[in-house]
């Protein structure tokens, strides 16, 4: 009994029947307590410890539970034999995640206004799904997302883009970053993708993590050069046609036909990524590329990190009906990655018509920037001379100066001012011309004309006084 005198501390915050376990979960673990040695009846410790059976018999059951003894019947119990646990030393430490250095003005293109988001009308919609009413939102839902917020996003795309489908074929997820992977997976892993150059860095992110082959594809002022996929032996195309990012640049009607009947001939697909497509300040809205595909060979792909915010992190794609049944197959024992009652929140919303207000609004915020930012480097023509203002949350700067781009983005920065250009975004590093993106959404209108200056300044750019 020597080897089970314990001292327990009955003013301790950790129970009694836990101290007791911990004990003899040590002295087997140290082998004090060796393999096949009997403890004592519950009755006998009880009394010597001077505690309650119960005490013992919690102790002992959890003792059982993780392995550490067994219950012989009639006979009692017994310490069971335990692997040795070898120790390894690392000198490896965990390094901190650096922080990220802040600046007066982040220009970068993609952030949005979070001042103006209807706060009041989202918490009403959020109040009405969380009631207790809606107890079946607890449980899980479907693979595509909620049905109700399925109908509402083809009903959005019908009006709003053009876009032909059925709720059936839309699937919901937690943005590009999840819906992405998912149509790399629909697809062959021996397929060889285009991808625009320049473009959107996450995506080659997630080519790469994926393990996929890509092909960067040049990108003139027409859109995606067509041409160039026959020439690389591409298989699939991921392109923006609406709204070219970084470029600003549209698909010409001429491509967007092409582009389809080339897909069409190859039996294969178009990914398009209709991101910043709500934004358009001239001309009508330019239609999505599956709109005008009668033969669905487009997978059409959005978010609302743009035309609501980022955090939200519901994203959606249209799948051609092929596919939709081998995802249904593939994905069977899997679930939304999107909470339901953000979803039916969302479904709500748009349902109700305060979606189309909130974007209505966002667009007549997003231009009275835009006029600003456009007037303000107006006066530093030749100099400066800006493209890609059509459409989107940013516009494209180029530099007619003596320094080169790293000179430049280091001229912004020591006047506390971080600006993306468009090397940042390429693959291929072709483009000779020094390239910035002004993101503007983001940015009080008052502190626009300033910030405009002050870039100018630190590049060493005179604003014209005619």
């Amino acid at each position: 009994m020597d080897m089970l005198t314990f001292s327990l501390d009955s003013d301790s915050s950790i129970s009694l029947y836990e101290q007791l376990y911990f004990h003899i979960r040590q002295a087997i673990v140290d082998d004090t307590l060796k393999t096949g040695a009997k403890l004592p009846s519950k009755r006998k410790l009880c009394q010597f410890l001077d505690v309650s059976q119960t005490t013992v018999e919690l102790a002992y059951a959890q003792l059982l539970a993780e392995g550490y003894i067994e219950s012989v019947p009639r006979k009692g119990f017994y310490v069971l034999p335990q692997e040795e646990l070898y120790v390894h030393r690392s000198d490896r430490k965990i390094e901190p995640i650096p922080l990220k250095k802040t600046y007066d003005f982040d220009l970068s293109p993609s952030q949005i206004d979070t001042t103006a988001f209807p706060f009041e009308r989202w918490k009403r919609h959020m109040k009405q799904v969380i009631d207790e009413t809606n107890h079946e939102l607890l449980a899980l839902g479907s693979v595509q997302g909620d049905f109700a917020l399925r109908q509402e996003i083809a009903t959005y795309l019908y009006h709003s883009r053009g876009v032909q489908c059925s709720p059936e074929q839309i699937v919901i997820g937690s943005g590009t970053e999840q819906l992405l992977p998912q149509i790399l997976d629909l697809l062959s892993h021996a397929t060889t993708y285009g991808i625009e150059d320049p473009g959107y860095p996450l995506t080659r992110q997630l080519f790469h993590q994926q393990s996929r082959s890509y092909v960067p594809i040049p990108v003139d002022e027409n859109g995606v050069c067509v041409d160039e996929l026959e020439l690389h032996g591409v298989d699939a195309l991921y392109v923006t046609p609406a709204h070219q990012f970084p470029t600003g640049n549209v698909l010409s009607v001429s491509r967007r036909q092409r582009l389809l009947n080339w897909a069409l001939s190859n039996e294969t697909y178009i990914i398009e990524d209709d991101y910043d497509s709500e934004f358009r300040y001239s001309g009508k809205p330019i239609p999505s590329l599956q709109s005008i595909d009668p033969n669905e060979r487009v997978i059409y792909l959005s978010t609302f990190s743009k035309s609501l915010m980022p955090s939200l992190r519901i994203g959606y794609m249209v799948l051609p009906t092929p596919l939709i049944n081998r995802y249904r197959e593939r994905y069977l024992h899997f679930t939304c990655s999107v909470p339901r009652f953000e979803q039916h929140t969302l479904a709500t919303f748009m349902a109700s018509g305060d979606f189309e207000k909130h974007l209505n609004r966002m667009r007549k915020i997003y231009r009275r920037k835009l006029e600003i930012v456009l007037s303000n480097f107006r006066v530093y023509e030749p100099m400066i001379i800006v493209t890609g203002a059509s459409a989107g949350l940013h516009v494209v700067l180029s530099v007619n100066a003596s320094q080169s781009v790293k000179q430049l983005k280091q001229a912004a920065e020591d006047s506390n001012l971080f600006i993306r250009s468009m090397s940042d975004y390429q693959i291929t590093n072709k483009m000779s011309s020094s390239q910035f993106l002004f993101g503007f959404a983001h940015l009080p209108e008052h502190t626009i004309p300033h910030i405009i200056e002050r870039l100018m300044q630190a590049w060493g750019i005179s604003g014209n006084t005619t």
